[in-house]
């Protein structure tokens, strides 16, 4: 999923509203993420499970 992410950002110039799918799936991957494995877990792709819960709210 970030390399689909990264992919975007790269192709649009870095500009992050014309990436907003793949920035929501993401985010919804991490969610999963953490909720599967809880929130001491760790990975480079997500934020820390604080943020990535402000993240998702802010959306």
């Amino acid at each position: 999923m970030s390399l689909i992410l990264a992919a975007c950002l790269t192709k649009n110039s870095y500009q992050e509203e014309k990436c907003q799918s793949q920035i929501n799936a993401l985010y919804e991957c991490c969610n999963a993420f953490y909720k599967a494995r809880g929130e001491d877990a760790k990975t480079p792709s997500c934020p820390k499970p604080n943020l990535l819960r402000l993240k998702m709210k802010q959306r």
